[in-house]
């Protein structure tokens, strides 16, 4: 796409905008079903903007436009919306202003600000609505602009899904409908709609192929302890797939006829959804004669925790992508000083080598190869226009992961592709620390991840360093790099650390313009000890590749510190070694050395 279009694109909304008397109308990230990665056609905001980043809102009045992006996209936000006519909104920033603030400055008093209720999260929408409210401000949540001015714009997919058996999943979707009907009882509840495409693939143990990065399928879920119904286009079922799933008593109906179901459901049913993840125009589809209980969906709970056959799953995944990356790190060992990588190079490497592992499905995200300054850029992705050659000099930051049929995979290794500089080194060192205190911590049952987060920047804050990202986020099972509801960030989470969780374990650090490290491994939440204290957890890192020792300063380490990436090179190598050539297994060897 070419930047100059944007100016013109944005010309027709604010014509579609002055046709319906809307003085703003406001554009976010998310589908109808509030994905990170939305299917093609639901990619408005990246379609009017340019912009390409993963999280972000677009404010378009009838005279201005912003987007609002977190930290991880300054800098890219920068370069993708030069000479688009949108200014970048830096959030949590002190200068930058509130979204809503801004909103209301734009719309002026009496204003209307347009939305599409269909790609809304409904908790989003009612914290706008109340806020608009009281300036005056009509809040109007019927239009489609992209409908009318998005001329080229593609179909919702109809890519046939499949389905996995309980080898793979561990659970029948039966026996998953049931414990979701007993959670809904202990709310309460007589139903529940589920709109959020990970949640759905997993309770009715389907995959697809209709986004990016997330082997999910768009559809729709009602859940009840009378009636179980999927709505998805039946294009996208094999007269098998369909057999399959009936026999689990699942009712099919067509994608779009969740819309009237919804609409018909009985007088006094109790319907569970969560206003976050239901978007506005379903939520008010649900008829006054029901009651709405809003809270977190129980669905989501139980697939964090994940079962035996799941971990084992993860843990054969964590072996072929440990098995790639030794062949990755040995010809990018090479290949550096030869002249022969970019960060484009590397994206594809990663993908070859992968994708010679069994039962490998495909990225689980856009891989981050980031050299230099661009390793500071936290979600960067590099493009045939405009990459770097990496030279035998600094660090080289790479993020990446794999989608296996048995397991997701999420990565990052920073490592020296030459001469470093005292400060990379004690930097790099810091990142360690805190990589190896989440590693390494006890807890008690109960503990939520915001109370873990200051043990991955206490060496960091001690030398005045921050970084604005969260430290772990949850991973499905090959399903979302991305789940929640549990996380290690500093904003507080309600949800605790429970056994068979798997969470990434990912400080960093990033000084712009210079470069940037994040190490990164995935993490189980296990049972550790119980007394008359209670129950306490640990981690157990399921990742198995060597951390980079060269850019480590040791005298900054503890004792213990030394002996967890000892014994984790240990492990490393253990695991991976039976499975090499004599080669690979002499490098592997060197590269996970006692420090």
């Amino acid at each position: 796409m070419k930047k100059n279009q944007i100016p013109e694109r944005l010309s027709d909304l604010r014509k579609f905008m002055e046709s319906k008397n809307l003085n703003v109308f406001v554009i976010p990230s998310t589908d109808p079903h509030l994905s990170e990665y939305p299917a093609a056609i639901w990619e408005s905001r990246k379609w009017i903007s340019g912009f390409t980043g993963s999280a972000g809102t677009i404010v378009v009045s009838l005279k201005e436009a912003g987007l609002f992006t977190d930290s991880r996209y300054f800098l890219q936000g920068v370069t993708e919306l030069e000479n688009t006519g949108i200014d970048l909104f830096k959030m949590g920033l002190p200068e930058t202003p509130d979204m809503i603030d801004w909103i209301i400055s734009q719309a002026g008093e009496n204003g209307k600000v347009g939305i599409d209720g269909l790609v809304y999260a409904a908790a989003d929408a009612q914290l706008l609505e109340n806020r608009l409210k009281r300036k005056n401000i009509e809040l109007v949540t019927e239009h489609d602009p992209f409908a009318e001015i998005w001329k080229d714009r593609p179909e919702i997919p109809t890519n046939e899904i499949f389905t996995l058996s309980e080898d793979v999943t561990g659970e029948s979707t039966k026996s998953k409908i049931k414990r979701i009907v007993a959670a809904l009882k202990k709310e309460d509840a007589d139903s529940m709609i589920m709109v959020t495409l990970d949640t759905i693939a997993w309770t009715f143990n389907i995959r697809g192929n209709d986004v990016n990065f997330n082997p999910v399928a768009v559809a729709y879920a009602y859940i009840s302890e009378k009636e179980t119904v999927l709505f998805i286009n039946p294009k996208k079922l094999t007269v098998e797939v369909a057999e399959n799933l009936k026999q689990q008593g699942v009712t099919l109906a067509d994608y779009h006829k969740i819309f009237d179901y919804v609409g018909n459901l009985t007088a006094n049913e109790t319907v569970l959804v969560t206003g976050s993840k239901i978007n506005r125009t379903l939520l008010q589809t649900i008829p006054a004669h029901c009651s709405v209980i809003d809270v977190p969906s129980p669905a989501d709970l139980m697939k964090s925790k994940k079962n035996k056959t799941e971990l084992k799953g993860f843990r054969n995944a964590m072996l072929k992508d440990g098995l790639a990356l030794v062949k990755f790190y040995m010809w990018m060992e090479k290949a550096v000083p030869a002249g022969e990588v970019t960060e484009i190079t590397i994206d594809e490497k990663l993908r070859e080598y992968r994708s010679q592992q069994p039962l490998y499905f495909g990225e689980s995200f856009s891989t981050i190869a980031g050299y230099k300054g661009n390793g500071a850029i936290v979600h960067y992705r590099a493009t045939p226009e405009n990459h770097l050659k990496v030279d035998p000099e600094g660090l080289m930051l790479i993020d990446s992961g794999a989608q296996f049929m048995d397991g997701t995979t999420d990565i990052t290794r920073t490592l020296a592709v030459g001469p470093l500089t005292e400060q990379m080194k004690k930097d790099y060192t810091n990142v360690l620390k805190g990589h190896i205190q989440i590693a390494t911590a006890i807890y008690p049952q109960g503990t939520r991840g915001s109370q873990l987060d200051v043990l991955a920047r206490k060496a960091l804050w001690d030398n005045c360093l921050h970084y604005s990202h969260g430290t772990g986020h949850g991973i499905g099972h090959f399903l979302n790099v991305h789940e929640g509801p549990q996380n290690i960030r500093l904003e507080e989470n309600p949800v605790t650390l429970q056994p068979g969780m798997v969470t990434s374990n990912e400080p960093g650090l990033y000084r712009a313009d210079e470069y940037g490290i994040r190490i990164e491994n995935l993490i189980i939440t296990q049972e550790y000890n119980k007394n008359e204290f209670g129950a306490f957890y640990n981690f157990e890192t399921i990742t198995l590749c060597h951390i980079d020792t060269t850019p480590i300063v040791k005298e900054l380490l503890t004792d213990k510190e030394v002996e967890w990436l000892n014994n984790y090179h240990t492990m490393v190598f253990e695991k991976l070694s039976p499975h090499l050539n004599e080669e690979e297994k002499a490098w592997l060897k060197e590269k996970t050395k006692h420090i």
